[in-house]
């Protein structure tokens, strides 16, 4: 009976073995929930400061802008980290593993390779890790919800389509394989691997084998700014990533990798983060592309230079494929957004846009109820009484992918007359992108009675450096002055 009882009493300390151990376990993801990390964010070039707004605004958080320009840093608590996604400023979040402002780095490149294998060893990457694998499991269940066309959604941008979607594992098992492993990190190899990899990845393979369990791939992944480093970025991401694959043996595969770390180099500033997001969230809303396509996300940043008031009637009437309209409609509700272009199929690319929005966000496709109409005109003759609209937004022709900078002195002058025509003198308002600098300012000064010059944002646009003008109507009513 001594026995009996022996074996009872280990069976009920097993028991409450078992449920302090789950007791433990739930304590530490209700830890993990009210876990404050650094999130780092790319933004459109010279749209950093209005980003850090809507920050503050939707996450009450205050962001702090680099000195590297497009991208801002800001602190959440974990359990924010959906709201993060759904903000409309940003393309590329990442979580911040490690900070240093005034890294120093070696003379030399051999010693500067000793550096990155001693910061690989030492950097605190557990947070950064259980974020990362927290953030895999809202994006599954976004894509429960929403699945686009990723063929279409390929045809947009300079983002490496390569790339898109490449997380081969369920993010349950990949949180396995972390806890399996050990994990400490995450990473990514842009350049090339060691010269040793080939013998490295046989024993992985071997190692795995034997343990059944499948190692994570990664990359890194360089972004580097500065005229002072003896190391160019591919080198930094080669050398960096030699050093965390053999702290993590893990698998560097440069193409299907389940995490992706980066190595942000600016003059002395380091940041070492891993990425959150697959492809960049300016994607988000477009579908139907066009030849000049403009960013989700740069359109939203000019959309909050408008500041946009209930019942603001807002036009753009060089619509294109509808990024403007379709960006504001969203965000302000309580505005009326009327859009148009004189091109028949980009009018069609609009309008396909819209209704793919309509259909993911509610039953059917109907336009019935939504605060938006696209229409077919002529930009210089607008079928729109005079001083009926309280805000002009646009993307103006560049010259370079779309028309040329010849029409445009003649098309800049007509455009903004006619739009100080429909435009409602002393209140309303324009902003206008165009990277035709020269050309516009020259246009503009030709209105002085009719367009007061607030200020301009100077934006990178593909590669190219514009401008987008914040203007303000005068109080002059149209066709009572020589200029006109």
């Amino acid at each position: 009976s001594c026995d009996f009882y022996q074996g009872k009493n280990f069976k009920v300390s097993g028991v409450f073995l078992f449920i302090s151990s789950i007791a433990v376990y739930l304590g530490l993801i209700m830890q993990e929930l009210d876990q404050t990390v650094t999130i780092g964010a790319t933004v459109p070039t010279g749209f950093e400061h209005t980003a850090a707004e809507e920050v503050l605004e939707k996450l009450e958080a205050t962001a702090r802008v680099s000195k590297n320009r497009g991208r801002i840093y800001f602190d959440i608590t974990t359990d924010k980290l959906l709201k993060v996604h759904q903000l409309k400023s940003l393309d590329n979040l990442f979580v911040v593993v490690k900070e240093y402002d005034d890294y120093q780095f070696k003379p030399t490149k051999e010693e500067v390779q000793i550096n990155w294998q001693e910061l690989a060893n030492k950097l605190p990457w557990t947070n950064a890790l259980e974020v990362w694998k927290l953030n895999n499991s809202i994006k599954k269940k976004k894509g429960r919800r929403k699945r686009t066309n990723p063929t279409k959604s390929d045809q947009c941008g300079n983002v490496d389509t390569k790339s898109t979607d490449t997380v081969p594992s369920d993010p349950e098992e990949l949180c396995e394989d972390l806890e399996a492993l050990e994990v400490k990190g995450n990473q990514r190899d842009v350049s090339s691997q060691p010269e040793n990899y080939s013998e490295t990845e046989k024993h992985s393979e071997i190692q795995d084998q034997e343990s059944g369990v499948t190692p994570l791939k990664f990359r890194v992944t360089c972004n580097r700014a500065g005229d002072k480093h003896c190391f160019a970025s591919n080198d930094a991401a080669r050398d960096f990533g030699g050093a965390v694959q053999e702290f993590f043996q893990w698998k560097a595969d440069m193409t299907k990798f389940d995490v992706e770390v980066l190595l942000n180099i600016h003059n002395n500033e380091v940041v070492v983060g891993i990425a959150l997001t697959v492809e960049s969230l300016h994607r988000r809303n477009i579908t139907h592309f066009g030849p000049t396509t403009l960013r989700s996300t740069l359109a939203y940043g000019m959309l909050r230079l408008c500041k946009p008031q209930v019942s603001d009637v807002i036009v753009d009437p060089m619509c294109g494929t509808g990024a403007i309209p379709l960006e504001g409609v969203m965000e302000w509700q309580n505005s009326f957004f009327l859009a148009g272009d004189n091109n028949g199929t980009a009018v069609s690319r609009s309008r396909s846009n819209i209704k793919h929005i309509l259909k993911r966000t509610h039953d059917g496709g109907s336009f019935s109820g939504l605060p938006l109409d696209i229409v077919q005109w002529d930009l210089c003759n607008l079928p729109m009484r005079s001083s009926s609209v309280d805000i002009i937004i646009t993307d103006m022709p560049f010259g370079k992918r779309m028309g040329s900078k010849k029409k445009n002195w003649e098309l800049y002058p007509l455009c903004l007359r006619e739009m100080a025509r429909v435009c409602k003198p002393g209140t309303g308002k324009a902003v206008l992108l165009t990277q035709d600098k020269k050309c516009f300012l020259k246009a503009l000064s030709q209105m002085e009675g009719l367009w007061r010059k607030l200020h301009t944002v100077w934006v990178n646009v593909g590669g190219l450096h514009a401008g987008v003008f914040v203007l303000k109507r005068t109080a002059v009513v149209f066709g009572t002055t020589p200029k006109m």
